[in-house]
């Protein structure tokens, strides 16, 4: 009778935890953050419309936001890992209202900048490292399955956002509607962020699956997680997936960066009107669900090296399809076989870094991978913008008979995409196998 009793305790415990809170709370945070971000290719058609700015010099905004995000992601991790990860995302909630309300006033070029890349591009730090490497300390078990469930929920919101944007400029113009989102979206970030707590321990808990023989995790912000956080990160730059995962990542990122910066302009040169065009995010990020779900799980169960492989190849390849597309149901079928890839690529490094480094302080490990990402995202929409502007020969010059080098054609931007998305699977050959941990799970404060 005890032991029934203790096995529908655990069931309850294990069912009802904090942590799925904690996972629903991750997700509504991470799509109110990105909002705008993942609705970019909308805002180049209206400033570009508005303003007579070149492609090139708007897409330059993104590029500054996103090596802006990038080397501030480390440093993100690193205050994460010692000072908690709720204080961080106070402040970068803080920095989404107020960027966003200058960003309704833009009318010079280096407002743009500012606004957007400079201010938004911090708070896009803060809340990319911290929100998910939060998620992932509430659970010592089925990790999969809750990066699963965030990655899809959460990646769902540009399906959203792109034709939420365009109908809300539509009716309101930019400048209103950057303020309403200010407005609504720092409510709802101030409000979950008071329920988000950095660790287990911050409310007296374990993770979930964690055992009554497993110590209590150390709470942050003390003097011995500080020294333990700086131990860890040591022992694990001495590992090949330490800087192999980021490279890893600056290589998927630029693959899809061009892709997804681009294709809503793209398409609009190809005679869809600026609606039709953005379904097209609706439809590669609705596509992006099911693989954000289930390549977690899968990099649970078979390993992270191995299941990476495939979306890497499947971004790279469909793109292939940009070369002829031409009408609207071209573009939508791209977007559907684009999507599984692109929301892949992106879903398995929480759980490679389990795999790698298991339960230590991993958010400065974390965000080092996104140095990585940002700097891929910042070349990648660069090249599209440049290539497209810059090249000056009029009549086409082809390689391969069929990928036009001249100007005003996107086609060398594409081959560059499935270059970098293909050469991702050759490094992720090139990791350590995911089936051991490489480093001390709990590394003493005291190793040198």
């Amino acid at each position: 009778m005890n032991t029934g009793v203790s096995d529908l305790a655990s069931y309850l415990r294990e069912q009802y935890h904090y942590a799925w809170l904690v996972v629903g709370m991750g997700t509504m945070l991470r799509v109110t953050a990105n909002f705008v971000s993942q609705a970019f290719a909308v805002i180049l058609v209206v400033l570009q419309t508005d303003f007579a700015w070149g492609v090139t010099a708007i897409v330059l905004a993104q590029v500054f936001r996103s090596l802006a995000s990038a080397l501030l992601s480390p440093v993100s991790g690193w205050i994460g890992d010692r000072y908690g990860a709720r204080k961080s995302l106070f402040v970068a909630a803080g920095l989404y209202v107020a960027g966003m309300l200058l960003l309704s006033t833009v009318e010079q070029l280096w407002q743009l900048y500012l606004y957007y890349s400079i201010l938004l591009g911090l708070a896009q730090a803060l809340f990319t490292v911290n929100i998910p490497t939060t998620v992932a300390a509430w659970f010592k078990r089925k990790l999969g399955v809750a990066v699963g469930i965030q990655q899809s929920f959460g990646g769902m919101g540009s399906s959203v956002t792109a034709p939420a944007l365009a109908l809300l400029i539509g009716l309101t113009g930019w400048q209103v509607g950057f303020w309403i989102i200010a407005v609504v979206g720092g409510v709802i970030l101030f409000s979950l962020l008071f329920f988000f707590h950095s660790e287990p321990a911050d409310r007296g808990m374990k993770p979930l699956g964690a055992t009554d023989d497993d110590p209590p995790p150390a709470p942050v912000n003390t003097e011995t997680a500080k020294l333990r956080s700086k131990v860890f990160l040591q022992h694990a730059r001495r590992t090949r997936a330490f800087w192999n995962l980021p490279f890893i990542h600056f290589l998927g990122c630029m693959g899809h960066a061009i892709v997804i910066w681009h294709v809503v302009f793209f398409a609009t040169e190809q005679g869809l009107s600026l609606a039709a065009a953005a379904w097209i995010v609706t439809i590669y990020t609705m596509a992006s669900v099911s693989s954000r779900l289930f390549i977690p799980i899968l990099a649970d169960l078979w390993g992270a090296k191995v299941t990476m492989i495939l979306p890497y190849f499947l971004q790279g390849v469909t793109v292939i399809m940009l070369f002829w597309a031409q009408s609207a149901w071209e573009f939508y079928l791209f977007a559907v076989l684009f999507g599984i890839g692109f929301g892949g690529e992106m879903s398995a490094f929480l759980i490679a870094n389990r795999q790698y480094y298991g339960m230590g302080p991993v958010r400065s490990i974390f965000g080092f991978q996104h140095l990585g990402s940002g700097f891929g995202m910042a070349l990648g929409g660069l090249i599209g913008g440049v290539i497209y502007d810059f090249r000056t020969s009029e009549a086409p010059t082809r390689l391969l008979g069929f990928i036009d080098l001249g100007g005003g054609s996107y086609d060398l931007a594409w081959t560059i995409s499935i270059a970098a998305s293909l050469a991702g699977v050759v490094f992720i050959l090139l990791l350590e196998s995911s089936s051991r941990v490489l480093i001390p799970e709990q590394t003493s404060p005291v190793a040198s």
